[in-house]
């Protein structure tokens, strides 16, 4: 195993949680293995306070952004400013309702990447106060167990690490997509470029219960960025498997009218506006997906 990379912390907020934001950092400070910098962005807000005086280890950088990017976008910014400084190897991105609940998680994060050389993504395991991890949460396809750990197809945006090295050969989030299926489209340009995802269950971020629904853009975003999807990252003969295969799902799932109607709004949005580069994976891409366990048509 070689050094342990330098780790900064970045979380987007916009401005609605400032406890919670406190106690999340709160437990940052406590880890074992401080980060080397810390970024904290108000998406389209101004940082309550607090976040101005933190008392916190490393260097603490707030960023306060006029318009409310998404996201993807506050992400965005947040990398931007750590290229700026070039002294971090990996960045760990928190939702800011999330908690650290164990005081090694960094130097834990530190250690897969110096023990793996390619390894590009790593996916905490999410569970609420009562220790269960929904669903939706667990990487794999089908009701898996949370606390198997292992070399996976995806990760969950809201605890993860990502190394720096990989984003600048693959790029950035998706801004454009503002909320929703972001992670999946970085997953699939990782593992195009023969990096690896690893979901990590020791590393737990705690984290409410929520339900992606609960935003009420959910189902036109969900399925317009679904299709922009699609139509940049899969080869040309799996796009009608795919979209179909997903349509399928959500009539089966979305058991409110106006929950299809916004639903299918989104998707003929999606078809109808630019889904901006299209860089469909390699075949030998699909068939590590479809050997991890998720082929790309689910």
């Amino acid at each position: 195993m070689g050094a342990l990379p330098r780790i900064a912390v970045a979380v987007v907020t916009m401005g609605n949680r400032p406890g919670a934001v406190e106690a999340l950092l709160e437990s940052v400070a406590k880890q074992d293995c401080a980060p080397a910098r810390i970024v904290i962005v108000g998406n389209g807000c101004r940082l309550p306070e607090f976040a101005h005086g933190l008392a916190l280890p490393g260097e603490v950088t707030t960023i306060d952004l006029e318009e409310n990017l998404g996201c993807p976008g506050g992400r965005n910014v947040a990398l931007e400013r750590l290229r700026e400084f070039g002294d971090v190897d990996v960045v760990v991105e928190l939702d800011d309702d999330g908690l650290l609940v164990e005081a090694d998680v960094l130097r834990r994060v530190g250690e897969l990447f110096a023990a793996e050389p390619r390894l590009g993504i790593v996916g905490f395991r999410i569970a609420d106060e009562n220790g269960e991890t929904q669903r939706r949460h667990v990487p794999r396809v089908g009701s898996s167990d949370p606390l198997r750990g292992g070399h996976v197809t995806g990760f969950l945006g809201g605890g993860h690490a990502l190394r720096m090295a990989m984003l600048g050969e693959i790029g950035d989030w998706p801004a454009e997509f503002f909320f929703a299926h972001e992670e999946i489209d970085l997953a699939w340009r990782a593992l195009d470029a023969d990096w690896s995802i690893r979901y990590a269950p020791e590393l737990l971020l705690r984290h409410p219960k929520t339900s992606p629904a609960r935003h009420a853009i959910y189902y036109r975003v969900n399925a317009r960025n679904r299709v922009w999807l699609v139509r940049r990252r899969l080869p040309l003969l799996l796009m009608p498997v795919h979209l179909g295969v997903w349509t399928l799902i959500t009539l089966l799932r979305v058991r409110s009218a106006a929950g299809l109607r916004a639903w299918f709004g989104g998707f003929a949005e999606g078809v109808r506006e630019s889904a901006g580069e299209r860089r469909p994976m390699r075949w030998r891409t699909v068939w590590r997906l479809t050997r991890l366990g998720r082929p790309p048509v689910i």
